[in-house]
């Protein structure tokens, strides 16, 4: 895997786990969950928890650079991805 590849996937993991674990968006998503299994259990835990969220996210964007990495259908959703999770870094930092 390439530098850029790499760099693309861990921008695209980082987003995706911020979007799972803390966005507005995603609160129902969590929400069901935890009604569905359980506010104690491991699913709503899982849903909740960055560190065991990013194992998953991680794995699916590994599998999918390893996959399709010269690809534009990679390099442009994890470019995308990025954008947004750096955007939002710079937007804390600015505000």
């Amino acid at each position: 895997m390439s530098v850029t590849a790499f760099l693309l996937a861990l921008g695209t993991t980082c987003r995706i786990t911020r979007f799972i674990t803390k966005d507005t968006l995603a609160a129902g998503f969590r929400s069901w969950t935890a009604a569905r299994f359980g506010d104690d259990s491991r699913a709503a835990y899982l849903v909740s928890c960055g560190w065991c969220t990013s194992i998953w996210a991680a794995t699916a964007t590994a599998v999918y650079a390893t996959c399709l990495e010269g690809s534009p259908w990679f390099q442009v959703p994890t470019a995308a991805l990025t954008l947004s999770y750096l955007a939002g870094i710079a937007s804390r930092w600015l505000d």
